[in-house]
């Protein structure tokens, strides 16, 4: 790995730190590197209509910025929003060379950043690390793309596809791993979708809690929810899934995650809208007598109608599996 390709890895940890508060913006990261190869600052995006990530690292590096190299995951801002344009800020500093890992597919920015840097002297590379950076803001990439949120489709599961047992039962199909690590899913999602069953069968809260920390995504119902429920308040939908996924883009949210049983998981599915899985796999047997699968209203067909996906990761979580799936 080279030093620049270090260097964006370093800024991409950075961007972490902004994953959960920066939504609808995207959670960036960048570093201030002087002539001699040193990060001298960091700064990660702050609160929607607070400074950029950009901003916040030249402000840290002071005069250490003129002449240094700016690394930063995407594409620095050029035009007028809740702050002012980065690339104005950039040029400011003093910055030598920015180094950006993808650009921002706004129809605001999208290569406009770029070029202004370019036209005010600044020595610019577009794709330092690219696929590392894509990944980690795929959910606002897709959503900028398309309009729509990128949709994560959550499952825990026995070892045989179980997600409820012939007595209805179903909590804890998973350790307390697999649940610390689901509530991270939540708390990067700005809405979670579930089906009305759920809601009546299970009551759930559809909070994400990180210790202390509890977030509130907003709540979505496939249906209608029981006045006394938990998830209120809430948005009930129903009809189209897909006009249920404009009008989430529309507001805002880049991620959702679906945590609905067996009918709206295989829904989803079935109408080709999700984008990611998490399936978590307890080492533990159901049977079929009576139990209720995963995807137990997805039907198909034949062997050339499985939907295969890439395999993005496995790893063990606690006494649990846990697999991402690229669908």
């Amino acid at each position: 790995m080279t030093d620049a390709e270090e260097l964006m890895c370093r800024a991409l940890e950075e961007s972490e730190l902004a994953r959960f508060h920066a939504p609808p913006n995207p959670w960036v990261g960048a570093l201030v590197v002087d002539q001699h190869g040193a990060v001298v600052a960091a700064g990660h995006t702050q609160v929607p209509g607070d400074a950029h990530a950009e901003v916040v690292a030249l402000r840290r590096a002071g005069e250490r910025a003129r002449g240094a190299t700016l690394i930063v995951t995407l594409e620095p801002c050029s035009h007028h929003g809740r702050t002012g344009p980065c690339t104005d800020a950039i040029v400011a500093a003093g910055v030598a060379r920015v180094e950006v890992g993808v650009l921002d597919p706004d129809h605001r920015v999208s290569g406009a950043g770029v070029a202004a840097l370019r036209a005010a002297g600044v020595d610019v590379a577009v794709g330092v690390e690219a696929s590392a950076v894509s990944e980690c803001l795929a959910p606002y990439l897709w959503h900028r793309a398309t309009g729509r949120p990128f949709v994560v489709l959550k499952v825990a599961a026995t070892l045989d596809g179980a997600v409820a047992m012939s007595d209805g039962s179903s909590q804890w199909i998973t350790g307390e791993a697999a649940r610390r690590d689901a509530h991270v899913l939540r708390a990067r999602s700005q809405a979670i979708i579930v089906g009305a069953g759920t809601v009546r069968r299970d009551d759930p809260r559809l909070t994400a809690r990180l210790g202390d920390v509890v977030l509130e995504p907003l709540r979505v119902v496939l249906g209608v929810a029981p006045p006394s429920a938990h998830v209120r308040p809430c948005w009930e939908r129903s009809g189209d899934l897909g006009a249920v996924l404009d009008e989430l883009g529309a507001a805002g949210v880049l991620q959702v995650l679906v945590e609905g049983g067996p009918s709206t998981a295989s829904a989803f599915l079935e109408a080709g809208l999700v984008n990611r899985i998490v399936w978590y796999v307890a080492p533990a047997l159901a049977g079929s007598v009576g139990t209720r699968g995963a995807l137990s209203e997805l039907g198909t067909t034949t062997i050339g109608a499985l939907r295969r996906g890439r395999l993005v990761e496995v790893r063990a979580i606690g006494e649990d599996v846990r697999i991402e799936v690229e669908v």
